[in-house]
């Protein structure tokens, strides 16, 4: 076997687990998983690489062989959370040394982080970014031949489309179509911790859709930091409207989400491209962040309040079905009164079908953290409590018009809230929970809308389609 072949992940990988082998049983992981669905994405990779490497599952730290922490850097409350929950498992490597303790994702890219884990955390072993997770076996190795520990902020710009998948859901699954991103958006940390925007070959995402097609999942999200940047990177490959119009075009009986997008980038192809599908959901995910052109030049957004309105008007005059979803930050630094007020008239004027609502979040090395007009934490909350109060009615009133009548759902799960009924969700992402046997799950059925309540909908089953 040549250097190259010694080196090649599969060979790492199979080191690893002949490592493994002398603990005398099968090792068992412990993945937790913090922030966005990129991160689970990126987690169900990882999970494919342990068990290639020998590893079972667990979900109690106290049992497992290996505890990793994929994190999340976009708010300072995740960060927080995840250092808690490291120090607490120092007692544990203390008492069993030969676990291995890894911290990786977004939050481990800074190196402020790298510091504090490296002379606070002690008990920690390989530390990085997420763009070194495909490196991950090489760490491992290292970390237990040598017993040092090994940190890295080292980016790997390469994709690495060979990696094995442990999927958390037989059901519904996630594709990232690219990774980092190129908006610099004075408030986000993402492009400093997954760096520039870099785009899968579209062979390689249809395959892997058609692939999950044939493998019987019915629900599938297309992932990035910007899916609407898809392929301005890459030259010659098609843009995102195609993307999407291509896995329209194959076989099988699937629906097709995908987020997130930037208004800036939301063309009127893309929204005439979900409009004419068959498969692609009429469900659109667009962060506002504001309603104030002062703020949103300040955000560093290249959009105006107009501009977004104008995207959401046509959107509802090809897709009259469209359900839209935002996110919005509410005590951006230099926030006025007024500027929070147009914000609310914003939101009066969409309204949506849901808000993803947050308080402004210093992130160090951010522009917007270095602003000196800091809103009061007091003032934040306060509007917050009002963005809230106008836009809890909206919700119910929206789900209000869907009482009565019928809508194709894909069947997820068993109700987190009651145990009897079963959840799906509608092309619109909308969740409705009703009454049905677990069998149905995986399957697509015709369901009433029996109750309207905020955040959700109860339903009966009317009909459904069985393989």
């Amino acid at each position: 076997m040549d250097n190259q072949d010694k080196n090649s992940r599969p060979a790492v990988m199979e080191r690893v687990r002949l490592l493994t082998r002398a603990m005398g049983h099968r090792p068992l992981a412990c993945v937790r998983t913090y922030g966005c669905q990129q991160n689970v994405a990126d987690s169900e990779r990882i999970s494919g690489m342990l068990s290639c490497m020998g590893y079972d599952f667990t979900d109690r730290t106290e049992e497992a062989d290996l505890v990793l922490f994929n994190t999340c850097a976009v708010r300072e409350h995740a960060e927080l959370k995840v250092f808690g929950n490291v120090g607490a498992l120092k007692g544990l490597k203390a008492a069993r040394p030969d676990m291995l303790i890894i911290l990786c994702g977004c939050m481990m890219q800074q190196e402020t982080v790298q510091q504090q884990i490296r002379s606070k955390y002690t008990h920690v072993d390989i530390v990085f970014g997420p763009s070194m997770i495909p490196e991950l076996p090489s760490m491992m190795e290292e970390a237990l031949i040598t017993r040092n520990r090994v940190f890295t902020r080292r980016e790997r710009p390469e994709i690495a489309e060979d990696l094995p998948i442990v999927r958390e859901s037989a059901h519904k699954a996630w594709v990232t179509v690219m990774y980092g991103c190129n908006n610099f958006c004075t408030y986000c940390i993402v492009p400093y911790v997954r760096g520039r925007e870099r785009s899968r070959a579209s062979a390689e995402i249809l395959k892997e859709v058609q692939e999950l097609v044939r493998s019987g999942y019915r629900d599938i999200t297309l992932l990035g930091q910007n899916v609407n940047s898809y392929g301005k990177d890459l030259e010659g490959e098609m843009d995102f409207s195609d993307l999407l119009a291509a896995i329209d075009r194959m076989d099988g009986d699937f629906w097709i989400r995908f987020t997130t997008s930037h208004p800036k980038d939301c063309s009127r192809k893309l929204l005439d491209t979900m409009a004419a599908s068959r498969k692609i959901c009429h469900q659109l995910q667009l962060p506002f962040q504001s309603g104030s052109d002062v703020i949103l030049k300040a955000m560093n957004r290249h959009y105006t309040a107009e501009d977004y309105y104008g995207l959401i008007e046509y959107a509802r005059r090809v897709m009259p079905d469209v359900v839209v979803t935002s996110d919005v930050i509410v005590g951006f630094p230099g926030e006025t009164e007024k500027d929070f007020q147009r914000t609310l008239d914003l939101i009066e004027k969409v309204r949506f079908d849901n808000l993803y609502t947050f308080l402004y979040s210093k992130r160090t090395g951010t522009r917007a953290a270095a602003a000196e007009n800091q809103i009061d934490e007091e003032v934040k909350k306060e509007r917050f409590n009002r963005l809230l109060a106008a836009q809890h009615p909206i919700c119910l009133a929206k789900n209000k018009e869907m009482e009565g009548r019928d809508y194709t759902v894909y069947v997820e799960s068993v109700s987190k809230n009651n145990p009897e009924c079963l959840s799906g969700k509608t092309s619109g992402g909308k969740t409705i929970d009703f009454p049905g046997d677990a069998a149905l799950i995986g399957q697509f059925c015709k369901v009433t809308v029996t109750r309207a309540k905020s955040w959700s909908l109860d339903g009966r089953l009317k009909e459904c389609q069985h393989d």
